[in-house]
């Protein structure tokens, strides 16, 4: 695996690379790291280049000041121009989710595939009573994960988690999804309840053609509670998996 970073306008992108193969991209949610897939890089990395990315503030590029949605899908939109990665399959996990649907209206041309799990973008909440669902969201999930969801939080450090907390809460993707054009995967956990489980639904009537799948007793970080199922459908929709059939 190489570590590799990406600087756009004063913000920074860290990024580690594996496998080869058409490209699939990895992209965090709020408190994140490229961590939280590593139960889904070593099986993505057999058929792919997998790329996983730290957004500014978080994991490799941790010490650095966050972005907002927008600006981080900037971001990741001008990193792929650089790379000149095309057919791409971007994932994105909760607020990476948010961001994803951001960077695939913008280049179009470039996302072919995408792939929304937990994704935020449809969320409208307080941001102080949504943190108080964190506790028991990470105790509905798969716990032996509970202290990497702890530490990546500790080093991303409160001010960057508030401004992203309210910035994606303020932020609508409702006005961009007329522009998505890739095919599209959303997977949700059954249990998830910082981003229930409706807007997913909700999510997947917005998009026509999309699939939706939900994940049995899976929480809000679906990958890792339950990776063997998240790897067979992210597998198998990447190598060319009907889309349109609602679970």
């Amino acid at each position: 695996m190489s570590t590799e970073s990406f600087t756009h306008d004063g913000a920074h992108l860290g990024v580690r690379r594996t496998g080869t193969g058409p490209p699939v991209v990895l992209v965090h949610g709020l408190s994140g790291s490229t961590r939280w897939w590593r139960f889904n890089v070593p099986a993505l990395k057999q058929t792919n280049t997998v790329y996983s990315l730290d957004l500014s503030g978080y994991g490799l590029s941790r010490g650095r000041p966050s972005r907002s949605v927008r600006e981080a899908a900037r971001l990741i939109v001008a990193w792929l121009d650089a790379q000149d990665l095309r057919d791409v399959a971007l994932v994105g996990h909760s607020m990476g989710g948010q961001i994803s649907l951001h960077v695939a209206a913008q280049r179009p041309e470039r996302v072919r595939n995408l792939v929304l799990v937990c994704a935020s973008g449809l969320l409208r909440a307080n941001a102080a009573r949504t943190a108080l669902h964190l506790p028991r969201a990470a105790w509905i999930g798969e716990r032996r994960f509970i202290g990497r969801i702890v530490l990546d939080g500790l080093r991303a450090g409160p001010v960057n988690l508030w401004r992203n907390a309210t910035d994606l809460l303020r932020d609508s993707v409702q006005d961009i999804l007329p522009f998505i054009h890739a095919r599209t995967l959303i997977i949700w956990g059954e249990r998830d309840i910082l981003v229930p489980l409706a807007l997913g639904q909700l999510l997947h009537e917005a998009l026509p053609g999309s699939r939706f799948e939900v994940i049995p007793r899976a929480g809000h970080v679906a990958m890792v509670d339950r990776p063997a199922v998240f790897n067979t459908l992210l597998l198998g929709f990447l190598n060319g998996g009907d889309v349109g059939a609602a679970s």
